[in-house]
C-alpha cells in the first residue's frame, strides 16, 4: 500500500462519467456552539461537513452540525435507505457532539458506517460511545436502531466505494487526522484542526531535543504535509486565529490566518476555505479575517481563491477539461 504522504495527485480512477462533487457545510465553528445573531452569515454549529461524490454521502466529523444534516437527510430520503460514511478527525467535543442528535442513527433501515483512528488512551468505539453513558445521555449508543459499523483506521489509504481517501496526522493535542478525498472531479482535503510545525518548538522546551533537533523536525513535518496536500483543488483548513491572537494560543492547536495561506500557497491548492471559526468571532470579524487572507495573497503574487465557510453554503467541484 502506498504511503499517503508521497502520493500527492489523484489516483487513477476508472473511465467512468464524471459528476460534480458537492460540498456542503453544516457546521463551521470550532470549540463549542455560538447561534445568535451574530454568527447569521458564518453559523454558530460545530464541525460538520457533506460532501456528495461518486455515488457515495461522506460526511466530515459529527459536530452540532450532523443534527440539521440528519434532519435533511430524513427529508430526502423519506421512506428510503441512508447509507453514508462517517470521518472523524478526533474525539474533541466539538467534533463528536452532534453523534447522538443524528436522526438517521435511529431508524434500522439505514446503514451508517464510521471511520477515524484510537486516540490516546482510548480506542474508536470507547471514544463514540462515552458521550452516550450515563450520567451524561439517557440513550446508550448500543439503542441505535441503525446498523452502526465503527471501523477503526490503521493504514493511511481506504476506499469509500469508488472514492479513495488518504490520511495524515496533524499537529492537534491528541491524536488528530486529516483527510484528502480523491473522487472523479479532483480532491478535497479536511484539515479542521492544525497548528503549524513550527509551533512544536515550545513543546521541545526542556525536553532532550535541542532547539536545532526541534527546528529539523518541524521542517520535516512541514514538508510532509505539503507533499500530502499538494495540488488539492479544494483545503478546507483551520484558520481560527489572526496572527495576533495566536501568540496567545501557541499549543491549543490551531492556525492563524497567515500560516493558512502560509500552507495553502506552498502546497499549490486552487482554493483555500477558512474552516473552525472561533465562537469568540462575530461574522464581522470573520470578513475581515477573510479579507487580510486575500491581502496576503494578493502582496504573494500568485494564485488562489480563499472563502471563509458558511454553514448552508455549498461548493462544487467539477473536473477540469483537457484542452484539445
Amino acid at each position: 500500500m502506498q504511503n499517503a504522504w508521497q502520493n500527492p495527485r489523484c489516483p487513477s480512477m476508472p473511465d467512468t462519467p464524471v459528476t460534480p462533487t458537492r460540498i456542503r457545510f453544516w457546521g463551521t465553528r470550532g470549540s463549542i456552539a455560538v447561534p445568535g445573531p451574530e454568527t447569521l452569515r458564518y453559523g454558530g454549529n460545530t464541525a460538520c461537513v457533506e460532501l456528495r461524490a461518486d455515488g457515495e454521502i461522506i460526511v466530515l466529523d459529527a459536530g452540532s452540525g450532523i443534527r440539521p444534516l440528519g434532519l435533511a437527510l430524513q427529508k430526502e430520503f423519506q421512506a428510503k435507505a441512508i447509507k453514508l460514511s462517517l470521518l472523524i478527525t478526533h474525539a474533541h467535543w466539538d467534533h463528536i457532539q452532534g453523534l447522538p442528535f443524528f436522526k438517521p442513527a435511529y431508524d434500522s433501515n439505514n446503514e451508517i458506517r464510521i471511520f477515524g483512528f484510537d486516540g490516546t488512551g482510548a480506542n474508536l468505539r470507547e471514544i463514540l460511545a462515552e458521550p452516550m453513558r450515563a450520567p451524561f445521555f439517557p440513550i446508550t449508543m448500543r439503542e441505535l436502531s441503525a446498523r452502526m459499523v465503527i471501523n477503526k483506521l490503521t493504514d493511511m489509504t481506504f476506499s469509500l466505494g469508488k472514492v479513495k481517501v488518504h490520511a495524515a496526522l496533524v499537529n492537534h493535542p491528541g491524536v488528530c487526522a486529516g483527510y484528502r478525498i480523491f473522487t472523479s472531479a479532483g480532491s478535497v482535503a479536511f484539515l479542521p484542526d492544525h497548528e503549524p510545525y513550527e509551533s512544536f518548538l515550545h513543546a521541545f522546551r526542556g525536553n532532550q531535543l535541542s532547539s536545532e533537533q526541534a527546528k529539523e523536525i518541524a521542517a520535516d513535518e512541514q514538508a510532509a504535509l505539503v507533499r500530502f496536500l499538494r495540488g488539492s483543488d479544494i483545503l478546507i483548513l483551520d484558520g481560527q486565529y489572526t496572527d495576533e491572537e495566536h501568540k496567545a494560543h501557541i499549543g491549543w492547536g490551531h492556525s492563524s490566518i497567515s500560516s493558512a495561506v502560509s500552507l495553502a500557497l506552498e502546497a499549490e491548492v486552487q482554493t483555500l476555505v477558512l474552516f473552525h471559526h472561533d465562537p469568540h468571532h462575530e461574522d464581522e470579524k470573520v470578513d475581515a479575517m477573510l479579507e487580510s487572507a486575500r491581502e496576503l495573497v494578493a502582496k504573494s503574487g500568485r494564485q488562489l481563491e480563499i472563502v471563509a465557510a458558511q454553514e448552508g453554503s455549498e461548493m462544487l467541484l467539477e473536473a477540469k477539461v483537457a484542452a484539445a
